[in-house]
């Protein structure tokens, strides 16, 4: 009796020290892991442009946009109307679309880029959507946006 007492106690005490190991080793994990999600968020934080307009879907805007030809660089104006948003933060985009020759054309910058020269709005759109993609089926003076006067 007292044997099988002793080892069911010497079960139990192995068994406490096994769990104490286990959860410093994942405390000592989850340090780890929030120092990186620590850097990281610091990292994005550094990276996000400080002086942005606000920009709103149905904007026309003009984005100048860093064109490095060789050795040399250089910024050139692109100027449509904002179609899309999406994302937030640091991976935050715009979609932007334009008619060059009669044929549209779209392209997503991201606003925190730094091939992002400038961004400037030249005026506001009235719109009711959060997406315009059904501006892509519209020809002409179809595709114009009312302007805003409000903002």
């Amino acid at each position: 009796m007292a044997k099988e007492k002793q080892e069911t106690e010497s079960k139990i005490i192995n068994e406490t020290d096994i769990t104490t190991e286990l959860t410093v080793e994942n405390q000592g994990k989850d340090l780890i892991s929030e120092t990186k999600t620590n850097l990281i968020k610091e990292f994005e934080r550094e990276q996000l442009k400080k002086q942005l307009p606000e920009i709103y879907v149905g904007d026309t805007v003009k984005v100048g946009v860093k064109i490095t030809e060789g050795n040399k660089e250089r910024v050139q104006p692109y100027e449509g109307v904002v179609i899309a948003k999406r994302h937030g933060g640091l991976n935050q985009t715009i979609t932007v679309r334009r008619i060059f020759q009669g044929i549209g054309v779209e392209r997503v910058f991201m606003l925190h880029s730094p091939q992002v020269a400038s961004l400037k709005v030249e005026r506001r759109g009235k719109v009711r959507r959060a997406k315009l993609f059904y501006l892509r089926d519209r020809v002409g003076k179809a595709t114009r946006v009312k302007q805003r006067f409000d903002r």
